[in-house]
């Protein structure tokens, strides 16, 4: 007997399937970047098992997305895959099919540049022969098909778009996911940032005793650091060279992206420009987390520091090291 689910708690299955050598292996990360719960070469009769398994985790709305590859490899299950996505639909599980299809030219070259055998050439076939079989059997699921991808003149990053576009649930803004971090040189330069803008250049607000305590996340430093002339022109140029270069990065597909923001201690420029700079892309529809990576070290620094110590460094700046 089924268990019994409530409508809202109904996962959406994609049933990813179509011709041995078209990308399902490309298609089925694409998913897994989106977040999908991915099950590859499940057998179909296992499918109401999977949309009842508890404890599966879910995407940020709590929503469940499944992707389940069925294919020819596994063929003494496969032609019951309509009849077991029948049930399924019936229980009131959202599924949508997407077949993955190229040229016979194409698969033939991808296989023999693969060196892996075709799962219908166990007989001795040929590659071809064993293409044209399986087009043979596809036909029909092909027809039930939701979306059909031709993989035969795409790059894994055009399928990728392709995929995001069909299947991500918000825009393919957000499907990157932004980090941008604050840090200070003096801690060490970040080893995992694809982008890293130094913010040494502009005015020092430790060198201000009523500023230096603070961070870049208290308005006064904020106001210091974001409204001078200089921050004004910076943020202009640097807000344009983020709006050049994201829409590649989503275009070709990436993930992730590691954005840093650095000046000497990690305390003050970095934390507000950070802190802009993630607004900036919230504005323009990006999924943004901000962190300050070297801030825990602002307390430590400001309770070492003595009075005396204090007005040493803001008479001779190389006194403390910031």
């Amino acid at each position: 007997m089924d268990r019994i689910v409530a409508p809202e708690a109904m996962p959406e299955l994609v049933v990813l399937t179509g011709m041995s050598g078209a990308g399902r292996t490309e298609a089925m990360h694409s998913f897994e970047d989106l977040g999908y719960f991915c099950v590859d070469n499940l057998p179909s009769s296992l499918l109401g098992d999977l949309v009842d398994l508890e404890g599966m985790p879910g995407q940020a709305d709590a929503r469940r997305r499944i992707a389940v590859v069925c294919d020819m490899r596994n063929s003494e299950y496969f032609f019951s895959l309509r009849d077991e996505l029948d049930k399924l639909k019936e229980r009131g599980v959202k599924v949508r099919i997407l077949f993955l299809d190229a040229d016979d030219e194409k698969l033939v070259a991808r296989y023999k540049s693969s060196r892996r055998r075709h799962p219908l050439c166990a007989d001795g076939g040929s590659i071809l022969q064993g293409i044209q079989r399986e087009r043979e059997l596809m036909y029909g699921l092909r027809e039930l098909a939701n979306n059909v991808i031709d993989t035969t003149d795409l790059l894994p990053p055009q399928l990728r778009s392709t995929i995001r576009a069909l299947f991500a649930p918000g825009s393919e803004q957000e499907g990157l996911s932004v980090t941008v971090y604050s840090f200070g040189f003096k801690h060490g330069a970040p080893a995992d940032a694809d982008l890293v803008i130094d913010v040494r250049f502009l005015p020092n607000p430790y060198y201000d005793p009523a500023l230096r305590s603070l961070t870049g996340l208290d308005a006064a430093v904020r106001d210091f650091v974001m409204l001078r002339d200089e921050t004004i022109e910076f943020t202009k140029r640097w807000y344009a060279l983020l709006d050049c270069v994201m829409p590649g990065y989503v275009s070709e597909g990436k993930q992730q992206l590691a954005i840093a923001v650095g000046c000497t201690g990690g305390q003050h420029r970095s934390v507000a420009l950070a802190e802009a700079t993630g607004d900036h892309l919230k504005a323009r529809g990006y999924r943004v987390s901000v962190a300050h990576r070297d801030l825990a070290f602002a307390e430590s620094v400001a309770q070492a520091a003595a009075p005396a110590d204090a007005g040493d460094a803001a008479t001779n700046p190389a006194a403390v090291q910031r």
